[in-house]
């Protein structure tokens, strides 16, 4: 197996509210899909949505399920400032704020904001991972 991450999928409870969660912070759906799936182009992978229970019995698992999730996405900032601005810009699109951004013990600087099904999103600035012009992030040599 290659060390690579192919594809996102969020499970939610509304496809087309989720959809213009994600549009309303300036991403761009893809026009494939049939309301039942929405595909971003997320840099050198794929971010999707589809519905939770859908996406369950897709697994073969129970869509029960409630609280922590044991993961978190994260977006990465170029910068200290920018982390409040995405911060806002997710609330204002109707995330929920999680926690305020803060100086981080390792260094950056970061809050967690949760969509409109509760994924959580940590927004950070880290001075070990610089971005570079096309969005990617690289581990430190």
């Amino acid at each position: 197996m290659e060390q690579r991450l192919s594809l996102i999928t969020l499970g939610v409870a509304d496809i087309a509210r989720s959809r213009a969660f994600y549009e309303a912070l300036g991403w761009t759906a893809s026009g494939i899909g049939d309301g039942e799936v929405a595909f971003f182009q997320a840099g050198g992978m794929i971010f999707s949505l589809f519905g939770r229970s859908d996406l369950a019995t897709d697994a073969g698992v129970s869509a029960e399920g409630t609280g922590f999730r044991g993961i978190a996405l994260a977006y990465n900032t170029r910068s200290r400032e920018e982390v409040d601005r995405v911060l806002a810009e997710m609330v204002a699109a109707g995330a929920a704020l999680v926690k305020p951004a803060a100086e981080a013990p390792w260094g950056g600087y970061s809050g967690y904001a949760a969509d409109p099904d509760g994924h959580l999103w940590e927004i950070a600035w880290n001075p070990g991972f610089p971005i570079a012009a096309d969005g990617s992030v690289s581990l430190p040599g």
